[in-house]
């Protein structure tokens, strides 16, 4: 049996965010049923490292994610998350690609967040705020501008301040006129922000809910279990909030969760992202909007297939 091996190298050079989020919202309109997607299955290891099994299906494909998560890793100058997707035909159910897992996560992420802003970052829209520096982080600060190139600005929020200024200088890089903020004092950039990105995993809120001001959009990835909060719950309770599948982000989402046990918020409140892209949701501009996205299994098929697609196979060959 032949099997293609797609890499880094061959994903960020074949494959645009732009590709992807299409490829997410094609899915959407025709394909997929986000609410009958598999559960994603976790495994906890020593040390707080886990073993992480995603698999789905749609029409023209079957496959899975396989990915170690490993805290201890950006230490050891490894990443956080490594694995690998397996592509395999709907039909048969024959193996097609094995697919670098951990740039497959980034791509399909950025595409994700994409579904949401492309319907609702408006042209004007210049400034961003971005807390962590993570894989996730990096990936949001090279995408967004690729996908957006009317946001300019770029405050970067860390615990570590060099790590941060790190960051900075790599988002220039890419054309964002980027500065580290204040971790101490969130209140001079982000009141201002059009989009704010959490990509941290933080256990607590990040920032007042107070700082976020109507018309804002909220990016929410950094975490998917129902203990862990980046933002603060009384946002969540005056926001519109958007998640990718109501029953999802209630058992996965400590944002949604935890502001409807706290009586902030229902599950008939909640938005599907599915109805953002058909242009069915009801967004009140009068206030703030929050995307909690927790990934699910769909999404990385669908990126899988696109990106299987797109890699020229004479590039597989060499």
């Amino acid at each position: 049996m032949s099997i293609a091996h797609i890499t880094e190298q061959h994903i960020r050079q074949h494959v645009s965010y732009e590709m992807a989020a299409q490829a997410l919202e094609r899915a959407l309109v025709d394909d997929v049923e986000p609410a009958e997607d598999f559960p994603r299955n976790t495994y906890p290891l020593k040390e707080d490292n886990y073993l992480m099994f995603m698999a789905s299906q749609s029409s023209h494909w079957v496959g899975a994610k396989f990915m170690s998560v490993n805290p201890g890793n950006p230490a050891r100058r490894l990443d956080r998350a490594q694995g690998f997707y397996i592509l395999m035909d709907a039909d048969t159910t024959t193996p097609k690609a094995l697919i670098d897992g951990a740039e497959l996560t980034d791509l399909r992420t950025v595409a994700v967040t994409a579904l949401v802003t492309r319907k609702l970052l408006g042209r004007d829209a210049e400034r961003a705020v971005l807390y962590g520096y993570g894989a996730q982080a990096r990936a949001h600060a090279i995408g967004l501008r690729q996908l957006h190139p009317q946001l300019k600005n770029l405050v970067v929020h860390g615990r570590d301040p060099r790590r941060a200024e790190m960051f900075a200088a790599n988002a220039a890089e890419h054309g964002w006129n980027a500065r580290i903020g204040d971790a101490m004092a969130p209140d001079v950039a982000v009141p201002g922000a059009d989009l704010v990105v959490t990509a941290t995993g933080a256990a607590e809120p990040l920032f007042p809910a107070s700082l976020i001001q109507p018309g804002t959009l909220v990016v929410a990835l950094g975490s998917h279990n129902a203990h862990n909060h980046e933002l603060d719950l009384e946002l969540m309770g005056r926001s519109n909030v958007i998640v990718e599948d109501i029953d999802t982000a209630l058992r996965e989402a400590g944002e949604v969760a935890l502001a409807v046990e706290a009586g902030l918020l229902t599950a008939d409140d909640l938005i599907t992202v599915r109805d953002v892209v058909r242009g069915t949701a009801k967004i009140d501009r009068d206030k703030p909007t929050v995307y909690k996205t927790v990934g699910m299994s769909w999404q990385d098929l669908i990126v899988a297939g696109e990106v299987y697609a797109r890699v020229p196979k004479v590039a597989l060959r060499s």
